[in-house]
């Protein structure tokens, strides 16, 4: 907001401009035996800083360097992260996607099918995929469920087309989609899934809500697939790299 204000961009108002910062947080403090390293005012503005068009650093960075994926039932989680994918059409229409992927079920891969990331047989080198877990009453036994607030999955859904306010919440309903397709289970009790969604209207076509809604949602799944294919095993938890298990369209 500091920087935001330094630039003069935001809200304008008599005596200057407010500026107006969405905001949501993924709970990490369980990871790294660290609960004390948490972001701050100085990260944001260091962040906005020093952000840059260059390619999307991926995995163990940002707010992806303390996630983790597949903590439902009595499985073993794996390394989440921060994953991004964008879609350019030939007539200039972008839609892209950001997240960062803390969610309590697997990761799917939807062109698949196949588990990429989640909870973990008791050998710690197997996926015991949360589907058949769920079917046959395994995730059931146990106390390992997944508590209310300490699992979100957060992302940003972008597109170069002009959008009413109206229209870009469409856009984010549309774009929430894209979990159901690479998470499962998806927005449990345990997680706080979150979507923003912005338009930057430098793209001068006609835009379809639906179209760039579609696009958005497919962007966003591939997006948290990526997150976890580009995530580094760190802290004894294990990555889909370490378990052979990343697509081989993501190199």
């Amino acid at each position: 907001m500091r920087y935001l204000e330094e630039q003069k961009m935001g809200w304008r108002v008599p005596t200057g401009v407010v500026p107006i910062v969405p905001a949501a947080i993924l709970f990490d403090l369980g990871f790294g035996k660290r609960p004390d390293v948490r972001p701050n005012a100085e990260c944001g503005y260091k962040a906005v800083s020093e952000a840059t068009s260059g390619p999307v650093a991926e995995g163990n960075v940002g707010a992806g360097a303390g996630a983790t994926v597949g903590k439902m039932g009595e499985g073993r989680p794996m390394k989440g992260g921060l994953g991004s994918a964008a879609f350019r059409l030939p007539n200039g229409l972008v839609v892209a996607a950001l997240v960062a992927t803390n969610g309590v079920g697997d990761v799917i891969d939807p062109e698949t099918g196949k588990v990429v990331a989640g909870a973990r047989a008791p050998d710690g080198k197997s996926l015991l995929d949360i589907r058949k877990s769920l079917r046959n009453g395994a995730a059931d036994r146990g106390s390992a469920q997944p508590r209310a607030g300490e699992n979100t999955t957060i992302a940003v859904v972008a597109t170069n087309a002009r959008l009413t306010k109206t229209e870009i919440n469409r856009i984010a309903t549309m774009a929430d989609d894209g979990f159901a397709r690479a998470i499962n289970p998806s927005h449990t009790m345990g997680d706080g899934d979150t979507v923003f969604a912005l338009a930057t209207g430098r793209w001068t076509g006609q835009a379809s809500v639906s179209v760039v809604g579609a696009l958005a949602a497919d962007a966003l799944a591939e997006a948290i697939v990526r997150a976890v294919s580009k995530a580094e095993t760190i802290e004894g938890i294990p990555s889909a790299k370490s378990l052979g298990t990343v697509p081989s369209r993501i190199k």
